[in-house]
């Protein structure tokens, strides 16, 4: 995975939520949301392990991987990863938000 196709994704699915109507009930867009937030954290998962996977391969002597592959990919899953907590530090904002408006 690269973090170009995590980044189109993300993206996409930002595009999705400014153009989608709303939902007759909150069940589809929750399992909606949960998709696509679980197809991102997959991405970000595949993205650590291909990283994992390369330098272990470099590490072993593997003529095929270069160093500069294992680092551009170590960058990659380090980006994924910092945006996924980022987005995540959004949601719990979110959330405390939500918990604390009035009723």
């Amino acid at each position: 995975m690269k973090v170009d196709s995590f980044q189109g994704e993300l993206q996409a699915m930002m595009f999705e939520a400014a153009n989608t109507k709303p939902a007759v009930t909150g069940q589809k867009v929750g399992a909606d949301f949960k998709d696509m937030l679980n197809s991102a954290i997959n991405n970000v998962n595949g993205l650590a392990k291909s990283s994992s996977n390369l330098q272990m391969r470099f590490d072993r002597g593997d003529d095929d991987i270069s160093l500069s592959d294992v680092m551009i990919a170590r960058n990659k899953s380090s980006v994924a990863f910092e945006a996924t907590i980022q987005v995540r530090n959004k949601l719990v904002e979110a959330y405390k938000e939500l918990m604390n408006m009035p009723v």
